[in-house]
């Protein structure tokens, strides 16, 4: 089966680099026709046979039995970065994918896109597929940390909750299989902060956190633009005394009306733009696109008509 099992890493097929690391043989073909690109946006290509390719892609071309496909890359640096705990003082390193400015993601013909939602979209920022990748490894980090104690794992909604099923996921599998093993247990807690673009005054936080004193609790966040409603929600929690917080997000937007708050754990450091899906939302709608994209303007016009207060 091993011809059978392509897998996409930021639209990148990367089976013969894993199995090169593995130092595990494999047969002569199919090969790559050119180099692995390592660094910016290039083109390769890569002979699979008909069967084994089921994916969005470009440029197709049929060669008797075989696909000729290009992929375009994407280039993601990762960066270790200090970050302290600001309720518990708790300092660790953290190892961030950053993606830059002036990255403008993927062309969105490539992915499979709700046709609902097709005018609407810009780009694909982050591909589904790099999303779990991800939320992989910070859930093996997280075990590395807390996983000696039970763990309650606050889901932040309504935008956190895909994040917040797959990470946990990730975590049930590492307790199946790995070294640790922990009880985990999930509570939910919803901050209402936004009306549309603009930030309303007044933090609203709905949820019953008295229950979690002297509980070990990980916050679980989609995306974390200034850091004023999740240190709002520190502040709650820390007045409910539990043993230990930590704090994870998928997002993190690198803006300028940051105070330059950090989570414990972060998936992705964003340029400033507006993204939706994967949960993320603009007035309730895009929650069921499965890749994180950018929006377009003129959408915002289009779905603005529904008025109501998101978190």
């Amino acid at each position: 089966m091993y011809d059978h099992l392509v897998r996409l890493y930021t639209g990148v097929v990367h089976t013969e680099v894993a199995h090169a690391e593995a130092g595990i043989a494999r047969p002569s073909a199919p090969r790559w026709t050119s180099p692995v690109p390592k660094t910016g946006k290039q083109a390769s290509e890569q002979i699979f046979p008909m069967c084994s390719v089921c994916c969005c892609v470009m440029n197709v071309t049929i060669k008797t039995s075989f696909v000729a496909v290009t992929f375009i890359t994407q280039t993601f640096s990762p960066t270790l970065i200090e970050t302290t705990n600001t309720l518990t003082g708790f300092s660790s390193n953290c190892l961030v994918i950053v993606i830059k400015d002036e990255e403008s993601g993927y062309n969105k013909n490539l992915f499979c896109i709700p046709k609902h939602y097709e005018e609407d979209l810009e780009r694909v920022f982050i591909p589904h597929g790099l999303i779990l990748d991800r939320t992989e490894r910070l859930a093996r980090d997280i075990m590395q940390d807390m996983g000696n104690h039970h763990i309650v794992a606050l889901c932040v909604l309504k935008g956190g909750y895909k994040f917040f099923a797959d990470l946990l996921d990730h975590i049930k599998a590492l307790n199946q299989n790995g070294d640790k093993s922990v009880p985990i247990t999930v509570d939910f807690v919803r901050i209402k902060s936004y009306c549309k673009d603009t930030p309303i005054e007044k933090i609203s936080i709905v949820g019953e956190l008295s229950t979690l004193n002297g509980k070990n609790v990980l916050v679980v966040e989609d995306i974390i633009k200034t850091g004023r409603t999740m240190k709002a929600l520190l502040s709650k929690l820390k007045d409910n005394e539990p043993k230990m917080v930590k704090v994870v997000s998928l997002l993190i937007k690198r803006t300028y009306r940051s105070p330059g708050y950090r989570p414990d754990y972060i998936g992705f450091e964003i340029p400033d733009k507006f993204v939706v899906g994967y949960a993320l939302d603009y007035n309730e709608y895009f929650r069921d696109l499965n890749h994180i994209c950018i929006l377009k303007e003129r959408a915002k016009e289009k779905y603005k008509s529904n008025v109501r207060l998101l978190e």
